[in-house]
C-alpha cells in the first residue's frame, strides 16, 4: 500500500503554470529554461561572444582586459540582448527597428559591462537596478515599435508597474547565472591546469543565455501587470478585494429572504 501510495504521487500533474500578470520569480527562471530547452541551439549560440569576450579578455593580459572590456563589452552584451529577445519573443526585424533596439540595449548594458573594470560598495546592485529599470525598452521597441525615446519611456513604465518583481527578477537570474558558471568551471577546472580556458569558456556558453532570455520573457509579466499585454486597461481593483463585505450587510444584497406580503418578518410575532 505504502508502495502505491508513492506512485500515485510521483504520477501526480503538476500544477498548471500561474499566468504572467501572477507568475512569481522562481516560475520565471523556471519558464526561462524551459525556453532554452525547446529552443536550444538558438539559446546556446547567444552565448558564444559573451563567453569569447571574457576569456579573451583574460588571455590577453595586461592593459588589453580593460581596453576590450569597455569598448567591445557593450557592444557585445547589446547584440546578445537584442538576439535573446528575438529568439524569446519575436518581433520586428527590420533594420530600422533592430538598430532602435541595439541602441536601447546598449543603455541597458553599458554599466553592466562597465562594472567588471569599476568597482564600489554596491556596484553590482546599482547596475541590476539600472538594467531592471531600463532593459524592458529592449523588447517594447521590437515588440510596440516606435523611436528610441517612446520605447525608453514604455520600458521604464513597464519596470515601474512592478518594480519589485523586476529587479527581483534580474537579481534572480544573475545569482542562477554565476552560481551554475561557477560550478560548471570547477567541474570541468578539475581535469587539468590546462583545461581552465576551455572549461571557463563552455561553462559562460552554455549558463549565459539564461540571463537574457529570462530578461526577455520578463517584458511579458510586466506587460501583463501594465496591462498592456492584451491591448486592454487593467481592471481597476475593488476596494473590498472582490470579497463579500464582511460588515455591510447590505453591500451583498438584501440580508434576508423575500417573503409574501401579508407574512410577519422575521422576529416579529
Amino acid at each position: 500500500m505504502a508502495r502505491r501510495g508513492g506512485r500515485e504521487r510521483r504520477e501526480r500533474p503538476l500544477p498548471e503554470p500561474l499566468p504572467p500578470v501572477r507568475r512569481p520569480v522562481g516560475q520565471l527562471v523556471a519558464e526561462a529554461i524551459r525556453l532554452y530547452g525547446r529552443r536550444f541551439w538558438p539559446s546556446l549560440a547567444l552565448g558564444v561572444a559573451p563567453a569569447a569576450l571574457a576569456v579573451g579578455a583574460v588571455e590577453l593580459g595586461g592593459g588589453l582586459p580593460t581596453a576590450v572590456t569597455v569598448v567591445a563589452g557593450p557592444l557585445v552584451l547589446a547584440g546578445t540582448m537584442v538576439a535573446a529577445t528575438l529568439v524569446a519573443t519575436g518581433g520586428d526585424r527590420r533594420p530600422a527597428s533592430l538598430a532602435r533596439a541595439l541602441l536601447l540595449a546598449l543603455v541597458a548594458v553599458t554599466p553592466l559591462a562597465l562594472s567588471r573594470v569599476v568597482f564600489f560598495p554596491g556596484v553590482y546592485l546599482v547596475v541590476l537596478a539600472w538594467f531592471a529599470l531600463t532593459a524592458l525598452a529592449v523588447p517594447a521597441v521590437l515588440d510596440g515599435g516606435g523611436r528610441v525615446a517612446g520605447g525608453l519611456r514604455r520600458g521604464i513604465a513597464l519596470a515601474r508597474a512592478d518594480l519589485v518583481h523586476a529587479f527581483g527578477s534580474v537579481a534572480a537570474l544573475a545569482i542562477v547565472v554565476t552560481v551554475s558558471s561557477l560550478a560548471l568551471f570547477f567541474l570541468l577546472a578539475s581535469f587539468g591546469e590546462q583545461t581552465r580556458p576551455y572549461a571557463a569558456f563552455l561553462s559562460l556558453l552554455v549558463v549565459t543565455p539564461l540571463f537574457f532570455l529570462g530578461t526577455a520573457l520578463l517584458y511579458f509579466d510586466q506587460a501583463a501587470r501594465l496591462g498592456v499585454g492584451s491591448g486592454r486597461k487593467r481592471r481597476r481593483r475593488r476596494g473590498n478585494a472582490d470579497v463579500h463585505p464582511a460588515l455591510d450587510t447590505d453591500g451583498a444584497g438584501p440580508p434576508d429572504a423575500q417573503v409574501e406580503p401579508g407574512t410577519p418578518a422575521r422576529g416579529e410575532p
